[in-house]
């Protein structure tokens, strides 16, 4: 029988969020951009998808992160579709399309066992898409000039 200590970090609560602000909460809405934001909690997610791979993790570890992968996701997809948003209608798609895959993939994973490696190299390059690496001082990136 599996252990019913509860650790508070896997805590997830079990009602959808009506969107990425309110997921996040009202604090930080009012001091932080909302790339900056969406970096961040996908930064917490990839490193609790990572930190469930590992071998002392217990077996529960890997359900609870993918189930909070899935919550941002979930997030995502809600404020992608939001009349509201307003996104690219194409980069909207791509990325509702994206959150469906991470749903069957998270399904496969937890049905066939296996890596979420996966889930991390997408929930990294949307957080590199969020916070683009600017070029090493010095260097002119592409359409600007020397000042």
């Amino acid at each position: 029988m599996l252990n019913a200590a509860q650790d508070d970090s896997f805590q997830i609560p079990l009602q959808r969020p009506r969107g990425a602000a309110q997921a996040y909460g009202s604090v930080i809405r009012g001091t932080e951009d909302q790339r900056d934001i969406e970096y961040r909690v996908l930064a917490r997610v990839t490193a609790r998808l990572e930190a469930a791979m590992a071998a002392d993790a217990g077996p529960a570890a890997i359900p609870h992160a993918i189930h909070e992968n899935r919550m941002v996701w979930i997030t995502f997809a809600s404020d992608l579709a939001s009349s509201e948003n307003t996104l690219d209608e194409a980069i909207k798609a791509r990325l509702l399309s994206l959150a469906h895959w991470v749903m069957g993939e998270s399904d496969r994973v937890l049905r066939q066992g296996g890596t979420v490696q996966a889930l991390c190299d997408v929930n990294r390059a949307i957080m590199s898409g969020l916070k683009p690496a600017s070029p090493p001082e010095g260097i002119i990136s592409e359409g600007t000039e020397p000042g």
